[in-house]
């Protein structure tokens, strides 16, 4: 007995041969198979790799791994470029390669969401129980709404590829964004450092002079406690920039594949930014246009438009056509329609589920557009008042220590003062020097955060090449 809940089924007989009926039901199946053919697409094109390579500043797409990268990439060079670091630490980052991987099972359930569902064969023999001839029952069926979703579910498929893409890049960004900022720390660390070290050679011989005049009857223990309070904090203030440089350094290593090196690499000489024009809007604008955030919320949102189209069918999923034929003496053949009735279920639980869901993604889209502005403003409020006071420490206050410095240097050479007040002078020289180089780092760093605010370096060069040198944006690196 073949018994099918909530289906209404029509079959109609008529007596063929058993090969007729063979060929009746290949033609039935091809004819279904060639209908849905027409629906049938490639997947769209994405070129991540290249989009992702040029969005980094690579001249070149970023590879695909399949197998798993060693835990340590082969060489260690001596010298590490900041051209060097960003390839390889893209090319090379397992994030990015995780990111390319959901890239390809998006194109796979791409390609799967436009096969075709397999033809069903249901065969069965029965024998009389008095004996006689045994009866054959055959029939084959093609599932009809599969196929009529074929169209919607390659669309919502196509628009999650798109989607994954759109991560991949943000993966890609990130790893630029990082590896960026790990290696303009050393790089001013590695400047800061020996300013430190004059520091404490001039706190050094002050402490020696102060104890000297204390011995002599000359001085006071006040002076002798205050010079050794500053040598103390910045013996502090060394080693926790000596840390600092160790950690920035191992970070580094770790983000160009190689975190059991010795990262000792050279890097190239530090160089303050160049700093160029841009207005505010623009890089707003830019990054409202290219950041791939927006672009996957978006992607997102049209895939669940195509999902909510799709809701309609639900009430007659399982729908299916075909032949059937059985031979009882004599073959009869016809066709056959099987159709849910839909009593129960209507589909209206999934199209709430997908309504709600579009309504999340279109706040996670306006959050996104959101997000995006105040990264830009705050990156570019950032680069722009740090610029502000480099230039008030190097033009201002580094040319006042120099001078305060030169008539100290005059009147102890006059012998109108001692040498404490041209050790002190001096001091306050280096400090400057090292607050100006601590403030280069942040004008960098706030730079490439409004880079990567963009979109990345590809995206940014756009408006730094486009601008005239007289004002706003570091060129991080460089």
């Amino acid at each position: 007995m073949d018994i099918r809940p909530n289906r209404a089924c029509c079959r109609v007989g008529v007596s063929r041969s058993f090969p007729q009926t063979l060929s009746r039901l290949s033609i039935g199946t091809l004819t279904l198979v060639a209908l849905a053919g027409c629906q049938s697409m490639r997947p769209p094109e994405t070129s991540t790799e290249t989009v992702a390579g040029t969005a980094a500043g690579l001249s070149e797409p970023i590879a695909f791994r399949v197998e798993g990268a060693p835990i340590d990439e082969p060489g260690d060079p001596d010298t590490l470029t900041f051209a060097d670091a960003v390839r390889v630490a893209v090319t090379t980052d397992p994030s990015v390669q995780a990111a390319l991987a959901r890239v390809r099972i998006a194109l796979a359930d791409a390609k799967q969401a436009r096969l075709l569902p397999n033809p069903i064969l249901n065969l069965a023999l029965r024998f009389p129980e008095g004996g006689g001839k045994p009866v054959i029952e055959a029939s084959l069926a093609q599932d009809l709404i599969s196929i009529l979703k074929i169209p919607r579910q390659s669309s919502a498929a196509d628009n999650r590829l798109r989607q994954a893409s759109a991560a991949a890049i943000t993966a890609v960004i990130d790893a630029v964004a990082e590896v960026q900022e790990r290696y303009v720390s050393v790089q001013a660390l590695e400047q800061l450092l020996p300013v430190f070290e004059q520091r404490r050679t001039l706190v050094s011989k002050a402490v020696d002079l102060a104890n000297a005049r204390l011995s002599a009857g000359e001085g006071i223990r006040e002076d002798v406690a205050v010079l050794n309070t500053q040598r103390v904090e910045l013996e502090v203030e060394i080693a926790e920039t000596t840390q600092e440089l160790r950690d920035e350094r191992l970070r580094l290593a770790r983000l160009i594949g190689r975190p059991s090196g010795t990262a000792a690499w050279k890097l190239e000489p530090w160089t303050p930014p160049t700093l160029t024009s841009t207005a505010e809007a623009a890089w707003i604008d830019a990054g409202l246009r290219s950041r791939p955030e927006i672009q996957e919320r978006s992607w997102a949102l049209a895939a669940l438009g195509d999902d909510l189209a799709l809701t309609s069918l639900l009430p007659f999923d399982g729908t299916s056509a075909g032949v059937q034929a059985q031979r009882d003496g004599l073959w009869q053949t016809g066709p056959e329609v099987s159709i849910p009735i839909p009593i129960f279920d209507m589909g209206q639980a999934r199209s709430e589920r997908v309504t709600a869901e579009q309504i999340e993604a279109r706040h996670e889209l306006v959050q996104a557009k959101r997000q995006v502005i105040e990264d830009v403003r705050r990156s570019w409020e950032s680069l722009s008042q740090t610029r502000e006071n480099v230039r008030r420490v190097r033009q201002e206050l580094v040319p006042l220590q120099e001078q305060r410095r030169s008539l100290a240097d005059a009147s102890f050479r006059a012998g109108q003062t001692d040498v404490t007040a041209l050790f002190l002078a001096e001091q306050d020289l280096r400090a400057a020097q090292a607050k100006a180089v601590e403030l280069d780092r942040k004008a960098t760093i706030a730079a490439i955060r409004l880079q990567r605010a963009v979109g990345g370096p590809g995206p940014s060069a756009i408006l730094t090449t486009t601008a005239s040198n007289d004002a706003s944006v570091p060129n991080p690196g460089k």
